[in-house]
């Protein structure tokens, strides 16, 4: 089971939430919380994902999320918005968000998202205006870290659009028939030419560099995958 807490300001978005994970054989939603009860209860549940709402009157979801990336092990946490606009998403990835999702997100693709994010997948809505991407940073073409992404081999460059589409490592692994430690390798070259921490910064990184058509971010991942990130 995945366990999920689902944490939000009102009690209606976490009942509903809530109502949708349990409909699915393979989620359970362990606790939900305000922003205030969110550090205490996810130390004490420990779930494998949280569904963390950015804006929130009394903590809000940048601080919690700092807070979760101080434990030993942090949960996956993808952050929840009402906008795909919304000026904190860039700030939330940068600090360790394994994506966003938006609240008007189809029920039926939910605890989809969040098992694409239980496998160590991107999730990053498809409606991300390129504003999101690109203008916090400035044209991408004078960007050095863009140009890095000719550093990379054509194999290199290959995994790296998979892993911004959202695939694991083992759906890689299984699209190009190499062995889920190759990829792993490769991922590790990636992150290291491209001097970022993380699967989100590269699939970002990916997205201005031009390497992805419009909407295939947020990709589908089969329910027993389970390849950690590296």
């Amino acid at each position: 089971m995945i366990r999920v807490v689902v944490v939000d300001d009102e009690a209606l978005v976490r009942s509903g939430l809530e109502l949708i994970l349990s409909a699915a054989n393979d989620t359970e939603v362990a606790a939900t919380a305000t922003g205030a009860q969110a550090v205490q209860t996810i130390a004490r549940v420990r779930p494998d994902v949280v569904l963390l709402d950015i804006r929130m009157p009394d903590t809000d979801g940048l601080t919690v999320l700092r807070e979760l990336r101080l434990f030993d092990v942090p949960p996956v946490v993808a952050m929840l918005t009402t906008f795909d606009s919304d000026e904190y998403i860039l700030t939330a990835l940068r600090s360790g968000a394994a994506g966003f999702i938006l609240k008007d997100t189809a029920p039926d693709q939910l605890a989809q998202l969040v098992r694409t994010l239980a496998c160590g997948g991107v999730v990053l809505s498809p409606k991300a205006s390129s504003a999101l991407v690109d203008g916090a940073h400035g044209a991408a073409e004078d960007d050095p870290q863009v140009r890095r992404v000719g550093l990379l081999t054509d194999r290199e460059r290959t995994v790296l659009k998979l892993i911004a589409e959202g695939l694991s490592n083992a759906d890689i692994a299984a699209r190009l028939h190499l062995s889920a430690g190759t990829v792993k390798d490769h991922a590790s070259s990636i992150l290291g030419k491209l001097r970022v921490s993380g699967r989100v910064q590269a699939a970002l990184l990916a997205q201005r560099a031009g390497l992805l058509t419009a909407g295939t971010t947020e990709r589908q991942r089969p329910p027993h995958d389970t390849a950690p990130r590296p």
